[in-house]
């Protein structure tokens, strides 16, 4: 029997791990005949899925069981994204829940790993289907659901509340819905995620050597913020980071001034890749959105000057008017870097809710950023609080304030951690920096990775 993955969490009783189950298995034979362009196409295959669920089929009402056992899972597992963790990501107990996670999963492995899930319809709960038995397998092999729910053909509410951990610890939606996303996710390989846990053990022992017990960390694929008071983790933000093709870059600085009601100087980058198509299409953007155009003399142009047809508008300066509609909203958090990035507001609001959060090109959106500028500035100077900062913001004037005590930031890339509790997570490799192909067991797959 293997030694439950969540043995130090107050959930160990409901969530235990089994490698008694050998049945529809995914056998070590079986993992061998993964392929290079199997194990590369999953994360753009779980990009993708995001916003394409498969067809429904007819559910069946399933009669609950009405057991001591089920009433304590059921009771435990919807407060799982009510936790607060305590511990930030970045930090030396992270390295060894990592070790512990990855010893767990090599358990796994060895026994088999999980079994495939195979199915194009959409499940969930209600239903009774023959890929619903493989679901259940799999989400007790991974520790998500407990031995003593048993395998069957049904998605009952034990299955329900752990597809929702899955779900969860994967950066999905958790909805109990098992659609094409969530399907890809439960398919990649354990040797796959082994490779994840060790690449990023390695990752987060290196930063967690460095840094102090008070930071900023943005986790670029989990577009997530952790800020980190006297190692612990103070407040999460939801983040908007970069696109595939505007990367947000993996970085160490320090925050050193906030801007109210900033002016947006558009990189170069930008003007190239956005302005100058946006003004083929339509010549009154630039009014529309309070641009205005100068030269490096600080002379205003005006927007027939300009050869729009050609790279012209990269030599002259745009800058957009504070208010609203500016692009970096009403504050912007900036620290030493070459890339021309730094952390800001942004009045795109309903991006924060969305599940793929990869759409900016660079920079860092921040939600509930009022909240993280006010603990900046007030943990070296105690007048700013959060009235004052709403304020400033109202006031609709440019204030630049500068720190008093710069606050370490990190831009790292962490696409797998384990928490005190055990819970392993995962995140899609938006960056393929992973190099997950150099899991697979096929030989061919092996020799590409060297």
């Amino acid at each position: 029997m293997l030694a439950p993955l969540l043995n130090r969490s107050k959930f160990a009783l409901a969530l235990v791990v089994s490698t008694g189950l050998s049945a529809g298995m995914m056998s070590a034979q079986a993992q061998a005949q993964v392929k290079v362009p199997d194990l590369l196409s999953y994360s753009g295959n779980i990009q993708q899925a995001v916003s394409q669920p498969a067809s429904v089929v007819p559910t069946q009402p399933i009669v609950g069981q009405g057991t001591e056992w089920e009433d304590t899972f059921d009771e435990g597992v919807s407060s799982l994204e009510q936790i607060d963790f305590v511990a930030p990501i970045i930090s030396k107990q992270t390295t060894q829940y990592m070790i512990d996670a990855i010893l767990d999963y090599e358990r796994i492995a060895l026994n088999g790993g999980w079994p495939e899930v195979s199915t194009k319809k959409v499940l969930r709960i209600g239903m009774r289907a023959p890929a619903i038995a493989a679901l259940r397998q799999r989400l007790i092999v991974s520790g998500d659901m407990a031995q003593q729910a048993g395998v069957s053909e049904v998605f009952d509410s034990y299955v329900d509340s752990a597809v929702r951990r899955f779900q969860l610890r994967h950066g999905l939606t958790p909805d109990g819905v098992v659609g094409r996303a969530t399907v890809i996710a439960m398919n990649v390989p354990v040797e796959v995620r082994l490779q994840q846990l060790r690449t990023n053990l390695e990752r987060v022992s290196a930063l967690a050597e460095n840094v102090t017990d008070t930071y900023v960390n943005v986790n670029i694929p989990a577009a997530r913020i952790e800020v980190v008071e006297n190692g612990r983790v103070r407040s999460r933000h939801t983040a908007v980071v970069g696109k595939q093709d505007r990367q947000s870059p993996i970085l160490s600085s320090a925050i050193y001034e906030v801007n109210f009601n900033p002016y947006w100087t558009v990189p170069v980058s930008i003007i190239r890749k956005d302005l100058i198509p946006k003004m083929q299409k339509d010549p009154q953007y630039l009014a529309k959105n309070n641009i205005h155009i100068y030269d490096w003399y600080g002379k205003e142009k005006q927007w027939q000057e300009i050869d729009w047809t050609t790279d012209e508008a990269t030599q002259y300066r745009f800058t957009q008017d504070p208010g609203e509609g500016n692009s970096m909203g009403s504050i912007r958090i900036n620290f030493n870097n070459t890339h021309q990035v730094y952390l800001h507001d942004t009045p795109e609001q309903s991006l924060f809710g969305e599940g793929y959060r990869f759409h900016s090109s660079g920079c860092v959106r921040v939600q509930n950023v009022r909240e993280l500028v006010t603990w900046l500035l007030g943990s070296t100077t105690p007048d700013w609080t959060r009235s004052r900062v709403d304020a400033a913001i109202n006031s609709g004037e440019r204030t630049d304030v500068k720190m008093k005590s710069r606050v370490p930031l990190h831009m790292s890339y962490v696409t797998a951690w384990a928490l005190s509790d055990g819970m392993v997570h995962f995140r899609d490799d938006i960056y393929d920096k992973d190099g997950l192909y150099a899991a697979s067991a096929d030989p061919m797959a092996q020799a590409s990775a060297q």
